[in-house]
This record gives C-alpha cells, sequence and structure tokens, in this order.
C-alpha cells in the first residue's frame, strides 16, 4: 500500500448494510412547524461532480443533472443551475462531444490512412476548447447573473464546500494566469472557473454553505440536499494510489498532498460541514452518504492467474484494479498503474466508517428535532453493481446476509440491458455498461434518472411538498440520453488508438489546485 494504514482505520471484512428508511428508525421529537408560507426555494442542492451534473469528462447537460429532474418531477420553481457551451461544449473536456465530431468526419470506419487526419482533428479541437477557457471565456463578475440552485462543484470535498470562496478562486486564476502550452489540453484553472460560475453571483465572500445561506434568507428553503465527501476517497482509483490524509488535511492549500481521508478526519470535517449546514435553517435537510468508488468502471478489476474471477470466492473484490483501457490480458503490474485487492478494501472501508458518521449526524439531528433525512447513495451503487455482486452469485449471497437486495431497474432501462460495466460501443451499437458515461466515473443520464428517481421516494418520506406522486419520466430520458439512443460508432476504435489520451483526459477531472502555496 502507498501509505500504512492508519491507525483508527477497521478494515471490514463484510457489506455496509443497505440503509432503506431515511429516517433511520427515528421518530422527530418535536411537532413539526407549519410554515406561515411556502419557500422561496423549493428545492436547493449542495454537492460535487455528480450533483454538478459532469458527463463524459464534463459538465454540460447540466438540465439532465439528479437535481435538474427531481425538481422537474416535483414542480419547483426556481431552479436555476449553470450552463456550458465553448467549442465542445462543456468544461474541461467533453469526451463524448470529441468523438461525434471525428465521426461526423470519417463516418463510422476510421481506415488506417485517416488516423493521423483524425488525430490531428482531435487536437485542434482540444486545443480550441483549451483557448476558449483559458482566453476568450470571460469570468463571471461578483453579485451578477442569476443565483443557482444547483450549487453542485466538480471536484469539490467537504473542506471546499467549509472554505473556498469567490475570491480565494479569483487570488488563485490571478496567481498562476494560464499559458498555452502544446503539450496539453486540459484548460487551466478548469475547476476554479467553474465554482466561479457557481458561486460569483453570490458576491465575493460566497463558499456553497454561504450561497445557501444567502437562498435561506431570501425567503427560504424548503429542501435541501447535501451530497459531499466523494472526493475524499475518489482520487486513489483514478490515480491508482492511495495517500491518506495526515496533517494539512484541512487546509485548501496543503490537502491536495492526500486523496483519502481518514476516518477521524473526515469526521471532523463533516462536523463542520454539519454545523453549517444546520446554520442554513432549511425546512428539511437530506444527506446523501459516500459511494464506494472501487466499483466505479474506472476502477477495472482484474486476475492475471485466472480471468474474470475474485480474489477470493464470495469476495467483492478483484486481486487488481487498472485503468479500464487495460485489457486484463495485457496487464502487467510492473507496468500498468495499480490498485492491490487489499488496497481497494481499505478505501471501502473508509468509506463505510464515513457513512456512519454521516448516519450518526442525520439520527442526533433527528433526536434534536430537525427534520433531517438520510439518501443511501453508496447503497444504491452497491445494489447496481454489477460485476462486484450481480455477475458473482458467491459474491451475492455473501451480500445478501447483510441486507442487500439488487436493485430493480426501472423497465425501460432493464428492457436495454443496462449495468454500470465500462461503457462499451462500435457500429453495431452499444455493446455493454449504460450507467456510467464514457469517462468510467460519472453517470449516463439515464444513471442520473436512478439517483434522481431514488431521492424522490426519500423526498415522498420527508414530506417534500411535490414529490407525492412524483416520478421520472425513464421513456423521455433514454431519448435524451445520447448514449443509449445513439451510441458512439467509433468508441472500440478510439479506445484502441488513445488509450494514453483518454487517461489523460479521465486524470483532468481533479481539481487543477495545487497541493501548496
Amino acid at each position: 500500500m502507498s501509505h500504512a494504514l492508519p491507525e483508527d482505520l477497521v478494515i471490514r471484512r463484510q457489506q455496509a448494510p443497505i440503509i432503506y428508511d431515511s429516517t433511520l428508525g427515528v421518530t422527530v421529537a418535536a411537532a413539526r412547524a407549519v410554515p406561515d408560507a411556502p419557500a422561496r426555494y423549493p428545492f436547493v442542492a449542495i454537492g460535487d461532480s455528480l450533483t454538478h451534473g459532469v458527463q463524459s469528462g464534463a459538465v454540460f447537460h447540466t438540465e439532465q443533472s439528479w437535481p435538474a429532474q427531481v425538481a422537474r418531477a416535483i414542480g419547483a420553481a426556481p431552479f436555476d443551475y449553470p450552463h456550458y457551451g465553448g467549442p465542445v461544449n462543456g468544461l474541461p473536456v467533453n469526451i463524448e462531444a470529441v468523438l461525434r465530431r471525428v465521426e461526423d468526419r470519417y463516418d463510422t470506419v476510421l481506415a488506417a490512412w485517416e488516423v493521423l487526419p483524425a488525430i490531428a482533428t482531435v487536437w485542434n479541437l482540444l486545443d480550441a476548447n483549451e483557448d476558449y477557457w483559458e482566453r476568450t471565456y470571460q469570468l463571471p463578475a461578483n453579485d451578477v447573473g442569476t443565483r443557482a440552485q444547483n450549487l453542485g462543484i466538480y471536484g469539490w470535498d467537504v473542506r471546499d464546500a467549509l472554505s473556498v470562496d469567490v475570491s480565494s478562486l479569483r487570488q488563485r486564476i490571478a496567481k498562476s494566469p494560464p499559458t498555452d502550452s502544446l503539450s496539453g489540453f486540459k484548460p487551466e484553472h478548469d475547476n476554479d472557473i467553474a465554482a466561479l460560475s457557481v458561486l460569483a453571483p453570490f458576491g465575493s465572500e460566497a463558499t456553497q454553505l454561504t450561497a445557501a445561506r444567502h437562498l435561506a434568507a431570501d425567503g427560504g428553503i424548503d429542501t435541501l440536499v447535501v451530497a459531499l465527501g466523494a472526493n475524499n476517497a475518489l482520487d486513489a482509483v483514478v490515480s491508482k494510489q492511495v495517500r491518506w490524509s495526515a496533517e494539512g488535511y484541512d487546509d485548501p492549500k496543503r490537502k491536495g498532498s492526500f486523496n483519502v481521508w481518514t476516518p477521524t478526519h473526515f469526521a471532523l470535517e463533516y462536523g463542520l460541514l454539519a454545523a453549517q449546514v444546520e446554520v442554513i435553517g432549511a425546512r428539511r435537510v437530506v444527506l446523501a452518504t459516500v459511494p464506494h468508488v472501487t466499483i466505479v468502471p474506472i476502477a477495472h478489476g482484474v486476475n492475471r492467474a485466472n480471468p474474470g474471477a475474485k480474489a477470493e470466492v464470495g469476495s467483492r473484490y478483484f486481486p487488481y484494479y487498472v485503468d479500464p483501457w487495460v485489457s486484463e490480458g495485457q496487464f502487467d503490474p510492473n507496468k500498468h498503474r495499480h490498485l492491490k485487492a487489499d488496497e481497494a478494501r481499505a478505501v471501502d472501508s473508509a468509506i463505510d466508517a464515513y457513512n456512519e458518521t454521516i448516519q450518526t449526524t442525520v439520527a442526533a439531528a433527528r433526536e434534536r428535532g430537525l427534520d433531517w433525512f438520510l439518501f443511501d447513495l453508496a447503497g444504491l451503487l452497491d445494489r447496481l453493481a454489477e460485476r462486484r455482486f450481480l455477475a458473482d452469485p458467491d459474491a451475492q449471497q455473501a451480500a445478501e446476509a447483510t441486507g442487500w437486495t439488487p436493485y430493480d431497474l426501472p423497465a425501460e432501462l432493464k428492457a436495454l440491458n443496462v449495468t454500470t460495466e465500462r461503457y462499451e460501443s462500435n457500429r453495431r451499437g452499444r455493446q455493454k455498461g449504460g450507467l456510467f458515461s464514457l469517462d468510467s466515473i460519472h453517470p449516463t443520464t439515464a444513471g442520473y434518472g436512478i439517483v434522481a428517481h431514488e431521492l424522490l421516494g426519500v423526498l415522498r418520506q420527508a414530506g417534500t411538498p411535490g414529490a407525492s406522486g412524483a416520478g421520472i419520466d425513464f421513456v423521455a430520458l433514454v431519448n435524451a440520453d445520447a448514449l443509449l439512443a445513439n451510441p458512439p460508432k467509433l468508441l472500440d476504435r478510439a479506445f484502441e488508438l488513445a488509450g494514453p489520451l483518454l487517461r489523460r483526459t479521465v486524470s483532468a477531472l481533479k481539481p487543477s489546485r495545487p497541493a501548496t502555496g
């Protein structure tokens, strides 16, 4: 392992129990006060890339983020969210849009003599995208523009939500102006640009949390959903190395040295977060658990000795986790970056501890008479996990002993046989996957629809106005999901030719903030 295991980490051998009751069995002691008037803002969300609406390497279809889908379903108005454009429609790099442009030019077959021109086409698109966000795009002015109710910001962790404000974002950009690099294609300061697009309308001192306080002061918030914590562990599976948090974990200038927070450090950070969430004063609050990041396809499980098999019978884990463009037959531990099974289990064990902290936070709030609820986002992904459970009867049986049950997909998605596997398509159409987009980290539009569908169940239990009887139109959602309705025909060829480029694109999803300084 990259570093010795932290002393406060308990390695979990069993699957964490799924939380089906959003009240955690705790009845709110105080009588629910009847508000004098409806809140001006029926629905507000705070989170990271999953809330922001990232797909295929970029935030672009923000109208299909799960907060936007939920807001439509419950009739929440206003519900505003940021919009992103640019040469390839999104920030930082929209993998799907680049692939579609190549298909438009070279049709569905990329002949040998077209490979170099196609690479040049891609390079020119990426260069134009970089130039747009670094030099053409105008950073939003403070106190100007629409104040969004989707306050998700990709790449952000709990500390960012607590500490990073508009002024510090502008200072970071000014301190290190972008340069026109011929070797790179990820826009510099992309994460800071995205954060400013969300927070600048709230003023120079706005953070994610104080932005929500502004909304609450401007007529009140009925339901606030907070989904933070994934980026306190995600980079371990993206970079294929584990760096446990230590001194400086709570310093925005130093925390970049770490990519998995110890349970104690996370609990301290989340306690500060919960205190600020309470101060916002929303009528009801939903806290989401942190997904097990080792399930997402960017962590591709392989077994060199016994292809397709787990590390042991009934285990959740494969012997190695590699980048998804490295096939099982190609994998060489001396050549390819990877995590081992015990490292993956350690990361998941830390996340289990994070989620126990979140559950305790909700239960304690409810015991104090607050209308707080739990959304078990981790449990939802666990129930959908194809290679971990659904395709492995032995692992599934072991999980069932803890209360795990397979997720019953909506009929429209069940008919398409979508899974959590890495998305694959060719000239014959989609071959595999469908719930995760081309970056192998973030959901497709349909995947976000499942999140929205499950959250609606929590909101119904919470008594959110408009949630009773509300639902997600999965027929319309499938039609709106281009990866399902019109699968890319050159994806298999692109993977064959551009493994190194894809690696750099996925790595670009990490925040562009320095570890120090």
